[in-house]
């Protein structure tokens, strides 16, 4: 209790805080574009029930991380060496994440461009086997993403408390805005390309990082965050030429 009421007192603990919280919700930014994506494939009515419990499933992995940081701190040594860099347990926990991701946004990518093929979706044909897959798929990824994110905050901090807040904060604000991103993504079907291009993106940059290529995380967030308001734009111009074409419609009904 005593320490807590020390990092209260520090103004260094709240500026750390600060920065873990935006580190968080900006990571978390990857996993919750996966859930979306994967979640609209289901029913209607399953969707919000497995949004929450890919959530919170993230939120009860990075709480169990956080309570391993000795053993997590171990996961960066590395076991064996190849093509001269030494690979980590963080490496190829990495690897495997991107190859799935990339393989996953790929595969939907190509649904997406050829409608016609329905032999195998992102996530299944039936209903129930379709949802314990997608909680199946967004456990993996969960963990790809929480170990990273918990490297991360380990590497900011020495506090667990700053970093339990910061958790905590990151996963409500997925949960807050998962919805709202889901419907989105949804009722725009080029976001949905715009995403899946995202995710691909984003499983080639931990791929990179897995193989010992340091790939600035702000520069993929940039250039996401740039793509984003160019796909913006593009919609406030097809909305606007639909109005005009309404308007042009009505004008000519009442003539």
């Amino acid at each position: 209790m005593q320490d807590i009421l020390q990092l209260v007192q520090d103004p260094a603990a709240w500026v750390a805080l600060v920065t873990l919280v935006v580190m968080e919700v900006v990571l978390g930014i990857d996993n919750l574009i996966f859930i979306s994506i994967l979640t609209n494939k289901l029913p209607p009515e399953n969707r919000e029930k497995a949004r929450k419990i890919g959530i919170g499933l993230a939120l009860v992995m990075r709480l169990g991380l956080l309570g391993t940081v000795a053993w997590i701190v171990q996961l960066t040594e590395p076991v064996f060496e190849a093509f001269g860099h030494g690979f980590s347990w963080k490496d190829l926990i990495l690897i495997a994440g991107g190859l799935f991701l990339v393989w996953k946004a790929t595969k939907e990518i190509h649904h997406t461009v050829d409608p016609e093929d329905h032999k195998e979706d992102m996530v299944g044909h039936a209903a129930t086997t379709t949802f314990a897959a997608a909680i199946g798929q967004i456990l993996l990824l969960d963990l790809v993403f929480s170990v990273d994110s918990i490297i991360t905050a380990v590497g900011m901090t020495p506090h667990l408390p700053i970093m339990v807040i910061a958790v905590l904060a990151a996963v409500t604000v997925m949960l807050v805005a998962a919805n709202p991103l889901a419907n989105f993504i949804e009722k725009n079907p080029t976001i949905v390309m715009l995403a899946l291009a995202f995710l691909l993106m984003i499983g080639t940059t931990l791929i990179a990082e897995g193989m010992g290529f340091h790939v600035p995380k702000g520069y993929v967030y940039a250039a996401m965050a740039f793509s984003a308001l160019v796909e913006l734009l593009n919609m406030l111009a097809r909305n606007a030429r639909q109005r005009k074409r309404q308007a042009g419609q009505t004008d000519r009904t009442l003539h």
